[in-house]
Parts: C-alpha cells; sequence; structure tokens
C-alpha cells in the first residue's frame, strides 16, 4: 500500500475545496491502476468525482457517481474470484465490490491519517509538508511522548515509596573506606567506582577529564613562638592551607576575630597598626580566601587561623578540633587557568589569578590556636567585639610554610536521566567527592545521596513517571580546592550552559546536624523551596533561615555567579552552628553516626533535594518565581537612592528607578502570560519559561571580563561592578572623601544601571515588545 507521503496533502487543501478533490482524484486514479495490475489488469468499476462550481458563491458541489465505462474484456480473474468467467455481469459485480472495499478502505485511511495530522500539529510546528513515519532508535531509551498525566501528589509519594527502603547507612559506609585524595591515584579509582554506580543506574554516563594544578605540603609546616630571640614553643603541623606561598615570616601577633572587613575597621579605628604583623583569626563567618584577602589589604605578614570551640557543634561533649583544611585562592576553579578551562594546559599561555595570596597562611588546632591567643595582653578591644579579649604583645611568630604546586589530572563524572518534552533543557545536581581529611561529612554523604538520588528518580520513571526535563548528576573532582572540577567544567561549556541549565543544586556537606536548616539559594527559587520545606512532616527546620547568594567555598558559587544558572545548596545543623570536625582529620563516619541519626537525617535531606529536582521536571511552567526578586532588587537599588549626596555631584537614581520599574513590569506581563497560557501550547511555553530561567545570567554584568573578574553577577558576585561595591564607594563621601572618585563613581553606576535595564529588556521578551521611554 501507499506510504502516507503518497496519500496526505496540505490542511488547507483539504476543506473541501475543488482543487483538494482534484488530487484525490488524481490519487484514486493510481489506486485504480494499482488494483487493475493486482488482478491482472482487468478494467474495473471506479469513482467518478464531479465538481460543479455554484452561481450562489457557496463551495463547490461533490458529486460522486459511480459509472460502469468498461467491460471486463476477456481476461479471467480465476476460480476463485468469479464462479462464472464469462458472465459479465458476475465479473462486473465482482470488480464493483473489490472498487468499495478499497475506497472504504481508503477513506477510513485518510480519516484516521488526518485526525493523527491533527492531533500531532498540536505538539510541533508544521511546515506545510506531510510528516514522515518516525524511526525508532534502538540504541536510546524511548519514551511515549503522550504519558499519562502524573500529578504531583501521586509522583511525590512514588518518589517516597523509594526512599523509604533506601539503604542510605549501607552507602555512605562503603564510600568512607575509600581514599578521598585529589589526583591521587586512589582517587581515580573512586571515579570510577562512581561511574559504575551511575552506569549500572542510567543509560548515559561519561566522563570530564582535566589536567590542575593543585598542591601538597611535602614537609610539615611549623609554628614557632618566640621572646627576645629565644624560642618558647614550636607548633609542629599536619594540616595546610592549599595556595598559600611557600615562605618564611615572623612578626608581632596581633588578633583580629574573624577577619572580616569590618573586623579590620574596627582595628584600625583603635590606632593599632597591622603593617608586617601576623594576624591570628578564628576559623568561620567567611571563608579562609576572604580573611586572607582582607589581612593583605592592611599589609599583614602572614596568617594564623584556628576553630574556637565555642563557634561550631560537636556529636558530643565539647572538646578540641584538629587543625582544619581549606584553601587560600580568592576564587574557584585552577588558578592557574582563570577564565578558560584546564582541558590541557600546553594550549594556554602562562596565566595566574589574581586571588592567589601574596602572604603565607596555616591553620592550627583549637589548643595550639588557645595557647598563642593566652599569651597576648588584654590592650582594650574594640566595643563590638567580646569582653576581655586580647590584642597583641611583645611575643614574636615565627611561620614556615613548606607547600608545593603539583600538576594532577582530575575528574568529573557524569549521568543523565533524558526528559521527554524538553531533553535540552537539564537540571544540574552534584556533589564534590574528593577531601583533604577524611570528609564523611564533607564529601561522602553528598556523593552517596548523589548515586541514590539517580537510583530512585529512575525507579520513579521505570513506574511510569516521564520528567519534561533532563537530570544531570555531577561528582566533581578536586571540590576541597576551591570547586575545581565543577569550575573547569563551567568554563569549558559556558556558552552552553547558560542556554540549557534550568538550576543547579549542591550536596556538599548538606548534613551536619539534625535540628536547624540554612538555605542559600537563588531568590528565583525561594518560594518553590519554602512550599516544598511546608511539605515534609518530619522536618525539624526551626524557622529555616534563608540567605541570597552563597559562600566563595560553596560549589553553588560559580553556577550562579560566573554562569547565571539559578542554584540552591543546605546545611542541616545542630544549634545552627557548622560540624565541628568538618574539614579535619575526625570527619570519620564513627563521629557523623554519633551527630545524627543517619538514616532518619539522609531520608529528611533526600526529601527536600529530591522534591526539588522533580519539581523542575515535572511542571509545565518553571516553578521559578520573580517576586523575591523584585523585592531583592528594590532593596538594593533604595539602598544607593541618597539623594542629598547625589544631588550634590549633580547626579541620581532616576535611570536606575526607572530601570528597576521596567524590570517589574515584564515579570507582571510574564506571569499574566503564563496564566493565560494554554499548556498544550508547548513552543510558546518554553519560549516563556526560557525567559524566567535566563534571568540570572542577564544580571551577570557584560562590562568585565570572565578572565579578570569571573564573578560578574552584579548582586552575588566579586568586584567593581557590584551593588555592594557601589554601595561601598558611595559611603566614602561620608566617612572619607579624599579617596573618592567622581568619574569611576558615575562609571559604575551607569554599567550597574543598564545591566539592570538589560535584564528587564530580556525579560520582556522580543525586541519589538520591549518600549523605553526616557
Amino acid at each position: 500500500m501507499y506510504s502516507p507521503d503518497d496519500v496526505c496533502f496540505s490542511c488547507h487543501q483539504l476543506y473541501f475545496s475543488p482543487q483538494g478533490f482534484n488530487q484525490v482524484l488524481m490519487k484514486m486514479d493510481r489506486v485504480r491502476t494499482t488494483v487493475t495490475n493486482i488482478f491482472g489488469r482487468v478494467p474495473l468499476t471506479y469513482t467518478r468525482f464531479s465538481l460543479t462550481p455554484q452561481t450562489d458563491g457557496d463551495s463547490s458541489q461533490v458529486e460522486m457517481k459511480l459509472a460502469d465505462e468498461e467491460e471486463c474484456g476477456d481476461h479471467p480473474l480465476g476460480d476463485h474470484l468469479v464462479k462464472n468467467q464469462s458472465g459479465k455481469n458476475g465479473c462486473k459485480s465482482l470488480c464493483f465490490k473489490v472498487l468499495i472495499v478499497v475506497l472504504l478502505f481508503l477513506i477510513g485511511f485518510l480519516i484516521g491519517y488526518l485526525t493523527y495530522r491533527g492531533r500531532v500539529g498540536s505538539e510541533q510546528p508544521s511546515s506545510g509538508a506531510c510528516l514522515p513515519s518516525n524511526d525508532v532508535n534502538t540504541e536510546e531509551e524511548v519514551f511515549d511522548t503522550n504519558p499519562p498525566t502524573i500529578y504531583w501528589s501521586d509522583l511525590r509519594s512514588m518518589f517516597r515509596d523509594k526512599m523509604a527502603v533506601a539503604p542510605f547507612e549501607k552507602n555512605v559506609q562503603e564510600l568512607c573506606s575509600r581514599s578521598r585524595d585529589a589526583g591521587a591515584d586512589s582517587e581515580e579509582t573512586l571515579a570510577k567506582m562512581i561511574n559504575e554506580k551511575l552506569g549500572a543506574i542510567l543509560s548515559k554516563v561519561w566522563n570530564d577529564e582535566h589536567y590542575v594544578t593543585l598542591q601538597e605540603s611535602n614537609r610539615a609546616n611549623k609554628i614557632t613562638l618566640l621572646k627576645d630571640d629565644s624560642t618558647l614553643e614550636t607548633f609542629t603541623l599536619s594540616s595546610y592551607v592549599a595556595y598559600s606561598p611557600a615562605a618564611s615570616v615572623n612578626g608581632s601577633l596581633v588578633y583580629g576575630r574573624f577577619g572580616t572587613e569590618r573586623d579590620f575597621e574596627d582595628l584600625s579605628a583603635k590606632n593599632i597598626d597591622l603593617s608586617g604583623k601576623l594576624i591570628i583569626l578564628r576559623s568561620g563567618s567567611i571563608p579562609f580566601s576572604e580573611k586572607v584577602r582582607n589581612a593583605e589589604r592592611v599589609k599583614a605578614s602572614g596568617v594564623l587561623i584556628y576553630p574556637n570551640p565555642e563557634d561550631v557543634s560537636f556529636p558530643g561533649q565539647n572538646g578540641d578540633i584538629d587543625s582544619l583544611f581549606g584553601h587560600a585562592h580568592f576564587g574557584t576553579g585552577d588558578p592557574f587557568t582563570p577564565g578558560f578551562p584546564s582541558f590541557n594546559h600546553t594550549q594556554f599561555p602562562p596565566s595566574k589569578s589574581s586571588g592567589l595570596p601574596q602572604i603565607p597562611v596555616q591553620t592550627l588546632s583549637s589548643r595550639d590556636g588557645r595557647k598563642l591567643y593566652e599569651k597576648l595582653e588584654s590592650t582594650g578591644c574594640p566595643e563590638t567585639w567580646m569582653s576581655g579579649c586580647k590584642l597583641g604583645n611583645q611575643y614574636k611568630v615565627k611561620l614556615e610554610v613548606n607547600n608545593n604546586y603539583v600538576e594532577k589530572k582530575i575528574y568529573n563524572v557524569f549521568g543523565v536521566l533524558k526528559g521527554v518534552d524538553e531533553p535540552d533543557r537539564y537540571v544540574v545536581v552534584g556533589a564534590q567527592r574528593d577531601s583533604m581529611g577524611i570528609g564523611a561529612s564533607k564529601a561522602f554523604v553528598g556523593t552517596s545521596l548523589l548515586v541514590e538520588l539517580a537510583r530512585m528518580i529512575s525507579e520513579v520513571v521505570k513506574d511510569g513517571y516521564r520528567p519534561r526535563r533532563s537530570i544531570v548528576f555531577a561528582s566533581w573532582g578536586a571540590g576541597d580546592f576551591g570547586a575545581v572540577g565543577a569550575t573547569e567544567w563551567l568554563e569549558g561549556y559556558l556558552t552552553t550552559l547558560h542556554l540549557k541549565a534550568i538550576s543547579y543544586i549542591s550536596l556538599d556537606a548538606i548534613i551536619q546536624g539534625s535540628d536547624s536548616l540554612e538555605v542559600s539559594a537563588s531568590p528565583l527559587m525561594y518560594s518553590m523551596i519554602q512550599k516544598i520545606l511546608k511539605g515534609i512532616p518530619d522536618l525539624v527546620t526551626n524557622k529555616p533561615k534563608f540567605s541570597y547568594g552563597f559562600s566563595m567555598d560553596d560549589a553553588a558559587y560559580p553556577f550562579l555567579t560566573y554562569s547565571g544558572i539559578p542554584s540552591a545548596s543546605f546545611r542541616f545543623q545542630k544549634d545552627k552552628k557548622p560540624y565541628a570536625y568538618l574539614g579535619t582529620e575526625k570527619d570519620t563516619y564513627e563521629n557523623f553516626r554519633n551527630l545524627v541519626n543517619v538514616n532518619s537525617m539522609y531520608r529528611t535531606a533526600a526529601d527536600l533535594t529530591g522534591q526539588i529536582i522533580l519539581r523542575l521536571t515535572h511542571d509545565h511552567i518553571l516553578p521559578l518565581d520573580l517576586t523575591q526578586y523584585k523585592s531583592e532588587l528594590l532593596k538594593r537599588t533604595m539602598e544607593l537612592d541618597d539623594q542629598r549626596t547625589l544631588t550634590s555631584m549633580q547626579m541620581t537614581t532616576n535611570w536606575m528607578s526607572s530601570a528597576m520599574g521596567d524590570f517589574g513590569r515584564a515579570a507582571t506581563t510574564l506571569k499574566d502570560s503564563f496564566a493565560n497560557t494554554d499548556t498544550e501550547n508547548k513552543p510558546f511555553l518554553r519560549s516563556l519559561n526560557d525567559r524566567l530561567m535566563k534571568v540570572e545570567h542577564s544580571l551577570l554584568s557584560p562590562y568585565v571580563s570572565p578572565k579578570e573578574s569571573p564573578f560578574r553577577h552584579i548582586l552575588y558576585g566579586s568586584g567593581n561592578h557590584t551593588f555592594d561595591a557601589v554601595k561601598k564607594h558611595l559611603d566614602l563621601l561620608k566617612e572619607n572623601k579624599e579617596p573618592f572618585n567622581r568619574d569611576l563613581f558615575k562609571n559604575q553606576l551607569a554599567l550597574l544601571t543598564w545591566t539592570l535595564q538589560s535584564t528587564a529588556n530580556a525579560l520582556e521578551g522580543e525586541i519589538w515588545e520591549i518600549d523605553n521611554e526616557f
């Protein structure tokens, strides 16, 4: 028989037009010829279509006649077809019956095909030609393109059924027995194991290799306490801070609390000279890299960091804390390939990140840190600090750092669960695999949760769920050195990811306790996370603490601030404090098990992150909400609206207010468009979703170099292009006018305003829909 291409034609020809029926008549002639050939080329009775135009302007009238224009002739049809070969009437009768059967079949085929065509046409744009038959690719998993609807409540129940029987504790125990040093042969073996686990679950798994510069400490670093050039005590240390320069320095010791900008400003207000001094700081509040950067700005000669037991939570009773591992690079990724991927160093000229520290830094245990602190004298701490604190004395400290750079090959391991409607839009969920210390809570909890989420969601898919969008599961290498694996992947595929990645979910160090929750997320994800939290009955959150943006130590930071991808990370804690042994040699599975009920907290973490992933792949409309972003941008804009100061410089923020107004109107228009769009209109709905998911990328300043200022986000990034930098520059007029640069400020304000206006324009949609009235 004929293929659909032989019998179908453009839809506009089917509305009983003369041209349409002429084509039908031509098809009938072809069918007649074929039937004639089949039955020995015997002329058969056929159907004639008569088209008579109407004089009153109506559509053409269709007249169908059955005519016996030719006789059967002398060619026999076969005994099995006719009883009397010589009977002319018998031959005609048989021919007539055969033709009727063929016509009925053909008409039924046309009706069925056109009905199918109409249904498919509502899902795919028509090119005006017939759709070819679908070829099945036997190498790929094939989903039904019209799966039965699974409501969210049913999908959540399906997922929780899988979660109820998941062997969480067994899986994390297995991983904790493995070596985890980034770039080591044993860590490569661990990467292959993750690859095999994901390969047993998902249809597509692959690796991503990078050649990066890391750092080791082959000889122990030392701290020596001196008085009058005599050695009082020497501390030999097993820990080190990656990317600290190898150096030997000495100087008077000064206490700087957490080492924040405000802490150093408080010391400056006390007229304490920090030039050439060694600064001893408590861990926490901000990353190591930011502490060192702030110390460099006051011309300190080195930094010591120790954990204070009061700032953390312990599995049992309070006690001593080992010295911490960490890194001092003020940035993420390989610091010797800033802005581009480290696939192969030989491809690129020598380069170095401006975020590498220029002064040495070392960590101490809590016991050794207290010993040094107790040697200080009370000289009157700033009023905002704790009472009775100490600052400096006549003792000196010598710091010796022996770190050295090494070239390592690292692996990122990926697996994908492909979506049905939009496989080229995907949610990325990831966890670092390596750890400088033991890494039970820091690395292996997240890694085992990653594998279990892949298994549970794939089982839900086997039970009938068809995700609209894809899910990429990522196991990162060299996470302890500043999200090196994750950042190198982002740098390698930057132009692709910002167009296709809907969101990133970080699982790093997600469980550090069990009675409070801290959430770091893009404002776009705030409402969705809040709704999901309300539906988790066993979650003890004590009103979860939300913060926008991320610490630079969080792997979600480069996703948001470098690539412009909406992101989220979570930390379940005890007493709203970080886990005492995180990043130390005591981060073992035994201590972790004493901290929490492993299975219970795993299920809570899996429930939260799993629902976020499923929600992002289930809904027709992406559950990203602009409401919170409007409030956040308005707040930042108002912080710059210092009319008295700006008026004195003959400047105004009216343009920025106008841009903010355009953003608000565009957000409202987009919300209305979603509300008024048929969910079956998939192409239009996809275009609306794309405008929503690209808001974060639009907030990356296009006026700074990704190499020089990689974290380009104007709200949560780092550099002179951000709201914080502009606000800080403006505040100089209130405190110290001399450093204020009027031309620089005007340039900052203009570029910041236009970035916001461009975001509003992108949110508005097509270029002809934008109406900027100045």
